[in-house]
Protein backbone atom coordinates (compact mmCIF):
# COMPACT_ATOMS: atom_id res chain seq x y z
CA UNK A 1 0.00 0.00 0.00
CA UNK A 2 1.33 3.43 -0.89
CA UNK A 3 1.65 6.00 1.86
CA UNK A 4 -0.96 8.26 0.25
CA UNK A 5 -3.51 5.42 0.24
CA UNK A 6 -2.77 4.70 3.90
CA UNK A 7 -3.00 8.42 4.70
CA UNK A 8 -6.40 8.81 3.01
CA UNK A 9 -7.79 5.65 4.67
CA UNK A 10 -6.51 6.80 8.04
CA UNK A 11 -8.11 10.21 7.57
CA UNK A 12 -11.46 8.54 6.93
CA UNK A 13 -11.12 6.54 10.15
CA UNK A 14 -10.28 9.74 12.00
CA UNK A 15 -13.33 11.51 10.51
CA UNK A 16 -15.60 8.65 11.56
CA UNK A 17 -14.41 8.95 15.16
CA UNK A 18 -14.82 12.73 15.04
CA UNK A 19 -18.42 12.29 13.90
CA UNK A 20 -19.06 10.20 17.02
CA UNK A 21 -17.50 12.95 19.14
CA UNK A 22 -19.24 15.91 17.49
CA UNK A 23 -21.03 16.91 20.71
CA UNK A 24 -17.85 16.79 22.81
CA UNK A 25 -15.71 19.82 23.65
CA UNK A 26 -12.27 20.18 22.06
CA UNK A 27 -10.65 19.15 25.35
CA UNK A 28 -12.89 16.08 25.57
CA UNK A 29 -11.97 15.10 22.01
CA UNK A 30 -8.26 15.43 22.76
CA UNK A 31 -8.73 13.39 25.93
CA UNK A 32 -10.58 10.70 23.97
CA UNK A 33 -7.56 10.26 21.66
CA UNK A 34 -5.22 9.29 24.51
CA UNK A 35 -3.57 5.96 23.71
CA UNK A 36 -5.25 4.04 26.54
CA UNK A 37 -8.72 5.27 25.51
CA UNK A 38 -8.13 4.56 21.83
CA UNK A 39 -6.82 1.09 22.56
CA UNK A 40 -10.06 0.29 24.38
CA UNK A 41 -12.60 2.30 22.35
CA UNK A 42 -11.18 2.29 18.79
CA UNK A 43 -9.18 -0.94 18.36
CA UNK A 44 -9.30 -0.70 14.53
CA UNK A 45 -7.77 2.80 14.43
CA UNK A 46 -4.19 1.54 14.54
CA UNK A 47 -2.74 -1.87 13.66
CA UNK A 48 -0.44 -1.64 16.70
CA UNK A 49 -3.41 -1.59 19.08
CA UNK A 50 -4.07 -5.31 18.58
CA UNK A 51 -0.66 -5.99 20.16
CA UNK A 52 -1.07 -3.28 22.83
CA UNK A 53 1.94 -1.46 21.34
CA UNK A 54 2.72 2.21 20.96
CA UNK A 55 4.37 3.74 17.91
CA UNK A 56 6.39 5.98 20.24
CA UNK A 57 7.69 5.14 23.71
CA UNK A 58 5.96 7.96 25.54
CA UNK A 59 3.84 7.54 28.65
CA UNK A 60 1.22 10.18 27.77
CA UNK A 61 0.91 9.31 24.06
CA UNK A 62 -1.99 10.99 22.29
CA UNK A 63 -3.04 9.61 18.91
CA UNK A 64 -4.98 12.64 17.62
CA UNK A 65 -2.20 13.74 15.26
CA UNK A 66 -1.19 10.29 14.11
CA UNK A 67 0.49 10.81 10.72
CA UNK A 68 2.32 13.90 11.98
CA UNK A 69 1.57 17.22 10.25
CA UNK A 70 5.34 17.79 10.03
CA UNK A 71 5.93 14.58 8.07
CA UNK A 72 6.29 15.18 4.34
CA UNK A 73 6.03 12.35 1.86
CA UNK A 74 5.82 11.77 -1.85
CA UNK A 75 5.28 8.26 -3.17
CA UNK A 76 7.12 9.29 -6.37
CA UNK A 77 10.02 10.76 -4.39
CA UNK A 78 11.06 14.35 -3.76
CA UNK A 79 14.56 14.29 -5.14
CA UNK A 80 17.66 12.23 -5.70
CA UNK A 81 20.43 12.35 -3.13
CA UNK A 82 23.38 10.71 -4.78
CA UNK A 83 22.03 7.32 -5.89
CA UNK A 84 19.05 7.29 -3.49
CA UNK A 85 15.54 8.75 -3.70
CA UNK A 86 14.25 10.87 -0.82
CA UNK A 87 10.63 9.79 -0.22
CA UNK A 88 9.92 11.46 3.13
CA UNK A 89 11.35 14.00 5.56
CA UNK A 90 10.49 16.11 8.63
CA UNK A 91 9.52 19.70 7.82
CA UNK A 92 10.72 20.93 11.23
CA UNK A 93 13.85 18.74 11.19
CA UNK A 94 13.06 17.41 14.65
CA UNK A 95 16.22 16.62 16.60
CA UNK A 96 14.53 13.39 17.72
CA UNK A 97 13.91 12.17 14.19
CA UNK A 98 16.39 10.52 11.86
CA UNK A 99 16.63 9.14 8.38
CA UNK A 100 16.32 5.50 7.43
CA UNK A 101 18.64 4.93 4.50
CA UNK A 102 18.28 1.77 2.48
CA UNK A 103 19.41 0.56 -0.90
CA UNK A 104 18.13 3.22 -3.25
CA UNK A 105 15.83 5.05 -0.81
CA UNK A 106 15.70 7.47 2.13
CA UNK A 107 12.70 7.71 4.48
CA UNK A 108 12.11 9.77 7.59
CA UNK A 109 12.28 7.73 10.79
CA UNK A 110 9.93 9.34 13.32
CA UNK A 111 10.13 6.62 15.97
CA UNK A 112 12.16 8.78 18.38
CA UNK A 113 10.01 11.91 18.00
CA UNK A 114 6.92 12.64 20.08
CA UNK A 115 6.28 16.26 18.99
CA UNK A 116 2.75 15.70 17.58
CA UNK A 117 1.74 13.34 20.38
CA UNK A 118 1.99 15.87 23.21
CA UNK A 119 -1.24 17.38 24.46
CA UNK A 120 0.07 20.98 24.33
CA UNK A 121 1.11 20.60 20.68
CA UNK A 122 -2.27 19.11 19.78
CA UNK A 123 -4.13 21.96 21.51
CA UNK A 124 -2.02 24.51 19.64
CA UNK A 125 -2.80 22.96 16.24
CA UNK A 126 -6.24 21.50 16.97
CA UNK A 127 -8.90 21.41 14.29
CA UNK A 128 -11.91 19.13 14.11
CA UNK A 129 -10.95 18.58 10.47
CA UNK A 130 -7.86 16.33 10.56
CA UNK A 131 -7.25 16.82 6.83
CA UNK A 132 -7.07 20.60 7.40
CA UNK A 133 -4.20 20.13 9.87
CA UNK A 134 -2.53 17.61 7.58
CA UNK A 135 -3.02 19.60 4.33
CA UNK A 136 0.67 20.07 3.62
CA UNK A 137 2.00 16.57 4.25
CA UNK A 138 2.07 15.69 0.57
CA UNK A 139 3.18 19.11 -0.65
CA UNK A 140 6.76 19.09 0.58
Amino acid sequence: MSYIKWFEAHGKKHAKIMEKLKDKSDDEVIEYFKFENMLKNEPEFCPLYKDNKKCHDYEELNCYLCACPNFRFNDEGFKKQEDKTLYSYCSIDSKDGSQFIGEGYIHQNCAGCIVPHRQNYIKKHFSRNWFKIMKEVTQG
